[in-house]
């Protein structure tokens, strides 16, 4: 398999592609996120096919925008699609470079283009993956002095300069990040593929839960079960932009471990059961 910039996909990298697909598929949810995720895998697959037989192959690049609100896996799925780009032979190194505004734009003129080049380059054979990139766009960022358009302006060349060997990803809120493509029309163009993170269902959330239990070795009663879903079911129908999805799961689960450590801290001798399960009335309202 052969790429522009990659010769050849060597079996170890093959390996970490099926890896990274399998966890990408075991993820909670994000049923249509893996969907189109899946067509762009195998527009890749086939552009892969055509440069490698020497066929004439299309002119598109895999730039993404995640919108959705927090906690719904987007990070996660960049990270994965880093490995799985890097897999199918479109980038070298397949690492991931999280960023959001404070780190593309400076405080004085003249260095916010030098700034984001920087980011740029430690991106280089990666993924650059750009978290909450509607606060570049001027219309939506506070202060006196902007400099996200310079930032903006400064991406497009970085992306057009080292398309062979970079990936980036912008991400945030619906609306907002609607606002950001329109901002300027280089954006619109190079941003091909448009990806929006739905909220978790209450049932999916009690999944995420349920991992994070098992995750870090734990168990948890059928009635605590039942009580987390109760729990997750009452905040279903009140979610704006400032639900957090899964951090929400986090957290509940971080508070059910300190409750038990609390419950626990009045029992002598606990059995390997104690110290491993959580119970409903470690849930706490």
């Amino acid at each position: 398999m052969e790429s522009a910039t990659v010769s050849s996909v060597s079996h170890e990298q093959e390996s970490d592609l099926v890896l990274a697909i399998r966890e990408l598929n075991s993820m909670v949810g994000l049923k249509s996120v893996k969907t189109e995720i899946g067509r762009i895998i195998n527009l890749a697959k086939v552009d892969s096919m055509r440069r490698r037989r020497g066929i004439k192959t299309v002119d598109m690049s895999f730039h993404m925008v995640f919108s959705g609100n927090p906690g719904t896996g987007k990070t996660t799925v960049a990270r994965l699609l880093g490995r799985i780009f890097k897999g199918l032979g479109l980038i070298s190194k397949g690492h991931l470079v999280e960023v959001d505004r404070s780190d593309l734009c400076a405080d004085y003129v003249g260095q916010t283009a030098t700034k984001t080049k920087k980011v740029v380059q430690s991106a280089l054979g990666g993924v650059l993956f750009i978290d909450e990139a509607y606060s570049l766009n001027s219309r939506t960022s506070s202060g006196t002095q902007d400099y996200g358009k310079e930032a903006v302006s400064t991406l497009l060349k970085e992306m057009e300069d080292h398309r062979e060997d970079l990936i980036v990803i912008v991400a945030g809120y619906t609306d907002l990040m609607d606002d950001f493509i329109s901002m300027n029309p280089g954006l619109e163009s190079r941003f091909r593929f448009k990806i929006r993170f739905e909220d978790y269902t209450s049932e999916e959330m009690a999944m995420i839960f349920w991992s994070f239990c098992k995750r870090n070795g734990f168990g948890i009663t059928k009635e605590a079960y039942a009580r987390i879903q109760g729990v997750f079911v009452s905040h279903t129908p009140s979610k704006d932009q400032s639900y957090s999805n899964a951090r929400l799961a986090r957290n509940l689960f971080e508070d059910a471990v300190l409750n038990q450590a609390q419950r626990l801290s009045n029992v002598d001798n606990p059995t390997d059961y104690d110290l491993t399960v959580i119970l409903r009335e470690d849930l706490s309202a």
